[in-house]
Order: C-alpha cells, then structure tokens, then sequence
C-alpha cells in the first residue's frame, strides 16, 4: 500500500512539475540565462492574487465550491512568484561568483605557466 501511494505520489509530482506553466516558467527561471528574470516575474504574484480574490468574490456571492481549490492554486502560485525574486537574486550572485573564481583560476594558471622559466637542454 505505502509503495502505490509512494509511486502515485512521485507520478503526480513528475506531471505538476513537467506540465503546469507556474512550475514550468519557474524551472526556466533558475537556469543560469535565466536568474535575471526572478525579480520581474514575481509581478506575477499580482494576477495571481486578484483571480484569487475574484474568485472569493464569487464564492461569497453564491459561487460553486470548487473555486475554493482555485483560490487556494492561485495563492500557492502567488506564493512561489514572490519566492523566485530573492532566490534567484541568491542564485546570480552565487554564479557569478563561480564564474569569477573559474576565471581567477584560469587566469592564475596561465600566469603561472608564462612566469616559469622554460629548462633548456644543453647539446653535448
């Protein structure tokens, strides 16, 4: 029983992350072309939270009970919206310093290869 839920578990989670456009759009984000558009897209988190109001509107006014899981999918949505912003802010500034000590390395290594006298065989 435990390794059915284990399996329908890991297959709904494969298809949420695969297939929904919050989880897509974030996983595009974290790639390294990517991290700069962290901070604009938690705009997002603005529709967001109005379709989640919009939708509590409705609910209040004699709407169907299934927007319930609406509200709470947009406020989930909302919530990762905002998240990226900083992460990905953490994420560029790790990179970067990466690609600054890969950099410094490679720059370190060349210079040290220029600045070793070459042994000159002598011709007996």
């Amino acid at each position: 029983m435990i390794r059915l839920l284990w399996t329908a578990s890991a297959e709904v989670r494969y298809f949420l992350r695969r297939y929904m456009p919050s989880n897509v759009l974030l996983d595009l984000i974290r790639t390294r072309k990517g991290l700069k558009w962290g901070m604009p897209a938690m705009l997002l988190a603005g529709p967001y939270l109005a379709i989640a109001f919009w939708c509590t509107t409705l609910i209040e006014n004699g709407g169907p009970g299934w927007l319930h899981l609406v509200v709470l999918l947009c406020i989930w949505n909302a919530l990762k919206m905002m998240a990226i912003g900083p992460v990905s802010v953490v994420l560029v500034v790790k990179a970067r310093a990466r690609e600054r000590r890969t950099r410094n390395q490679a720059e370190s290594g060349a210079h040290d290869r220029n600045s070793q006298p070459e042994l000159i065989r002598s011709v007996s």
